[in-house]
């Protein structure tokens, strides 16, 4: 990353029900077709890049109705025409050969702005309730990494073979291959199994919030992984944004949604998150250190502090840059307005600040 590259901005997709928090704070936030698609096309005007849509099969934390996120991608690409969006997808439901024919055509349809974000899972009820089996945390990265590398082979090579733990291919011919250049792969996790997947095979590495400390060691290990291996990643951090006219009404607005928390259904995610948290060897798994406040916004948004003035919290974007970030994934309260208020007050000022960087400075 250099200050020469801009930092890129991507939004979460609200579609599944209760918004981007888990608190009954009132919220100008839908979960439906038409708003979406508006919100998609006021991102795209405010200078977001990306839009991430969400995949769940069970409701949890709120989230009582959830669309897929294939289909609802596709739904916001006819809707926009530069936006890219990213569709979740989950290794176990999804097989590599169905998620790479679908994401061809969907790029033939739409051109090379579809993309997608390989979830290893962590809501073992979930998996239950679908009837899928539930691998430790160690195999859930290995069969995602199996994924990605299929879907890279079938993407990218004329005739695809391989044989693996999860997946087998022989002489697989897809036809016609996806647009180029080809989808982009995103993955999350903040493990050291995530980090070193994404230091082999992923295009990019989704992280929850943290300190730009926390995330700079993270971006160290994965970097000098990736070079050994010979691999290049871009990285991305999950934040939650409340910009306001004051400091003393950003504070105000976190201070409200944190009350008005939805007790039962944090500790219900806060109990399976840490799970999955905890049962990485190391103990770093995403939320493994979460605290109750932490996962009233779902990935640690609150966490990297972009509440505040629009001058506050472009300042503190640009030390996430130092410290190597390449793209903030974003959550709003009342998506639409503030989605627009974001890229009208603070993104021009991001690129203002952008431009006082010296190369060496963008190195952290």
């Amino acid at each position: 990353m250099t200050a020469q590259r801009p930092l890129q901005f991507a939004y979460w997709v609200p579609n599944v029900s209760g918004g981007l928090v888990v608190s009954k704070v009132p919220q100008r936030t839908h979960w439906d077709a038409p708003y979406n698609r508006e919100l998609a096309r006021i991102a795209e005007q405010a200078g977001f890049d990306y839009a991430l849509t969400q995949i769940r099969f069970t409701a949890g934390y709120g989230a009582d109705n959830q669309h897929e996120s294939v289909t609802f991608s596709q739904d916001l690409l006819a809707a926009t025409e530069r936006l890219k969006v990213i569709a979740a997808l989950l290794p176990g439901p999804w097989n590599p050969a169905l998620a790479a024919k679908q994401v061809a055509t969907i790029s033939h349809l739409y051109g090379p702005r579809i993309a997608v974000n390989i979830v290893s899972g962590w809501f073992r009820g979930e998996f239950k309730a679908i009837g899928e089996p539930w691998l430790d945390h160690e195999e859930r990265y290995l069969r995602s990494e199996e994924f990605i590398r299929c879907l890279k082979g079938v993407w990218e090579e004329a005739s695809f073979s391989f044989a693996g733990d999860f997946y087998r291919f022989r002489d697989y011919r897809l036809k016609p291959k996806p647009v180029d250049p080809r989808p982009e792969i995103f993955q999350g996790g903040s493990s050291r199994a995530a980090r070193d997947m994404a230091a082999r095979v992923s295009d990019w590495y989704f992280t929850n919030g943290n300190t730009p400390e926390g995330i700079r060691a993270q971006v160290d290990d994965i970097q000098r992984k990736a070079a050994e291996n010979g691999h290049s990643v871009k990285i991305g951090m999950n934040a939650f944004v409340i910009a306001r006219a004051t400091e003393q009404e950003a504070q105000a607005q976190l201070q409200e949604i944190l009350d008005h928390a939805d007790i039962e259904a944090v500790k219900g995610f806060q109990h399976e998150v840490q799970n999955a948290g905890n049962a990485s060897p190391e103990k770093e798994g995403n939320w493994a250190k979460s605290t109750f406040e932490d996962l009233v916004q779902y990935n640690d948004g609150f966490k990297p502090g972009l509440i505040g003035t629009p001058q506050q919290i472009a300042r503190r974007i640009i030390d996430y840059k130092r410290a190597g970030v390449d793209l903030l994934l974003l959550g709003f309260l009342h998506c639409q307005e503030e989605v627009e208020f974001f890229g009208r007050e603070v993104i021009p000022l991001v690129r203002d600040l952008e431009q006082q960087l010296t190369p060496e400075l963008a190195h952290g």
